[in-house]
């Protein structure tokens, strides 16, 4: 009972096949099958030292040690490169700091007089003559070497530009060449830092420039008119008498006459003898002389500067101009006597420039052949652009008839046009022989 209990639920087979399989030498193969049952992994703590083994055991390279790979022997054009940039950008900010501070030395040392004579001061627009104005704000810096000021609200003058025009501190090689050059050609300046003002006179001409307030029309007629006499002249540093008259049409209108009350270094270039004696008093003398070897010229003109091409630019503008050379230093002191003479010198030609009809028909003599020249040119322009008009139209004529006819009658039409020329060259080489 016990086996057929066994041999119902397999209690008996399970180690017959077994048995079978050790004794059948064909599944020898499989007789040792691997267990299905997973083996354990190792343990953490075995892996490290192999890794750590691994790691160690790599070759040592330089390639994550900058400093071993290169040196600063290396980059000695990178080294030069950078040492020359940091030295002209120093440079460039000390020559630029330089010329600012030369700019605001000036108008700091005249300030008090242009804020006497002029109402407005500098391109703000707001009254500055009772006004406590810092004198820096009113210069404007046009660029590192140039720097300008404006002044208005004045009696008989219109408006003045001041100009200042500094050497370029800030680009040595720069300033270098052109001093070179200036020193090996006649024609070009050396650099230098100078002032250049220009004051517009009014020429009683005051109704269209200044506006009209209601009520003040009976009062404007019963002032002074500003007017004064047209004419050329000049005190004119005798180091740059030559270069003036060149650069300058209006002053090659004039002659030159040196002065007892001038020094030796300077001299009159003037229209009239009359005309000196009228304008050069002890005071301009004076602060002419206070002024010394920094002062270049002082001109009082109705002329262009540069040669009028037409008549429209010999129109009469009259001007004052002043040119000197900065100081060394910030002491403007000798210059100031100069430069206060200038701003009121349009009173003085408003009250002394008027001259006997003798002399201004002198003055108007030369103006008159300078006007000669300039008809005579434009009216030689004029033909000139006459006859080219005329030439184009006689060749758009005859291309126009060639183009109306066939190929044999143009070719008639070209030898009968060659015939005309040759026999108009024979006439001519007759007429000469």
């Amino acid at each position: 009972m016990a086996d057929f209990i066994k041999n119902v639920f397999g209690g008996a087979k399970s180690e017959a096949p077994v048995a079978q399989a050790s004794a059948d030498s064909d599944f020898a193969d499989f007789a040792d099958a691997p267990s299905a049952v997973p083996e354990p992994e190792p343990a953490a703590t075995t892996i490290a030292p192999v890794a750590s083994a691994s790691i160690t055991g790599a070759p040592y390279t330089k390639w994550y040690n900058v400093h071993e790979r290169h040196s600063i022997s290396e980059f000695k054009a990178e080294g030069i490169i950078l040492v020359m940039a940091a030295i002209i950008f120093i440079v460039h900010m000390i020559g630029a700091r330089a010329n600012r501070s030369k700019a605001k030395s000036w108008i700091r040392a005249n300030a008090s007089v242009l804020k006497s004579e002029y109402a407005l001061v500098g391109f703000a627009g707001v009254p500055t003559m009772d006004s406590d104005v810092k004198p820096d704000t009113l210069l404007k810096e046009k660029s590192l070497f140039e720097f300008a000021t404006y002044g208005t609200g004045r009696q008989n003058t219109a408006f003045t530009d001041f100009k200042l025009t500094l050497t370029k501190k800030f680009n040595p090689i720069v300033n270098v060449f052109e001093t070179l050059l200036g020193y090996f050609v006649d024609s070009v300046p050396v650099p230098c830092d100078v002032l250049e003002a220009t004051t517009y006179t009014f020429d009683g001409k005051e109704s269209l420039t200044v506006p009209t307030m209601p009520g003040t029309a009976e009062l404007r007629a019963k002032d002074p008119k500003s007017t004064y006499d047209s004419f050329v002249w000049a005190i004119v540093n005798k180091s740059d008498m030559q270069r003036a008259r060149e650069d300058r049409y209006d002053l090659s209108l004039t002659f030159t006459k040196d002065n007892s009350k001038l020094p030796a270094w300077a001299t009159v270039m003037t229209e009239s003898a009359e005309i000196t004696e009228a304008l050069l008093t002890t005071e301009l003398a004076d602060a002419i002389k206070s002024a010394g070897d920094l002062f270049e010229y002082l001109i009082v003109t109705d002329q262009p500067i540069d040669k009028p091409t037409t008549m429209e630019e010999t129109t009469p503008r009259k001007r004052i101009f002043l040119k000197y050379r900065l100081p060394s230093g910030s002491n403007y002191d000798d210059l100031l006597p100069l430069f206060s003479y200038f701003l009121r010198l349009p009173d003085a030609l408003v009250k002394v420039a008027h001259f006997r009809p003798e002399v201004l028909k002198k003055v108007r003599v030369t103006r008159d052949n300078m006007l000669a020249e300039i008809k005579k040119a434009a009216e030689e322009e004029r033909s000139e652009e006459r006859l080219a008009e005329r030439e184009k139209a006689k060749k758009n004529k005859r291309d126009a008839e060639l183009k109306g006819l066939d190929a044999k009658a143009q070719k008639k039409y070209l030898e009968k046009e060659k015939e005309k020329e040759l026999r108009k060259s024979q006439k001519r080489s007759t007429m000469r022989a």
